[in-house]
């Protein structure tokens, strides 16, 4: 019989398939959007562009869960916004 692991790091982060919730959502976005796709398309080239199109995305993903300096956003906004002077200058 097969046997399952708890997972008690919830408070941490709660994951699905190994990615966020965010990211899982996603690639449901993108699965669903996929599955309208061969819906309305009956190439066999289109769906498997779209099963290895869903595979990557999903890989890519999970690398970037485990990895997050691969694709390292900076941040916009300064740490301390301040009204001090920087100069001893006046400009009045």
């Amino acid at each position: 019989m097969k046997k399952y692991e708890v997972y008690r790091n919830i408070r941490k982060q709660a994951m699905i398939m190994g990615l966020p919730i965010s990211l899982f959502a996603l690639l449901m976005v993108s699965v669903i959007g996929s599955l309208l796709v061969i819906i309305f398309s009956f190439s066999l080239g289109v769906i498997v562009a779209l099963l290895l199109f869903n595979v990557l995305l999903y890989g890519a993903l999970a690398q970037w869960v485990k990895n997050p300096q691969l694709l390292s956003l900076q941040k916009v906004f300064p740490k301390i916004i301040s009204n001090k002077k920087l100069s001893p200058l006046s400009y009045e």
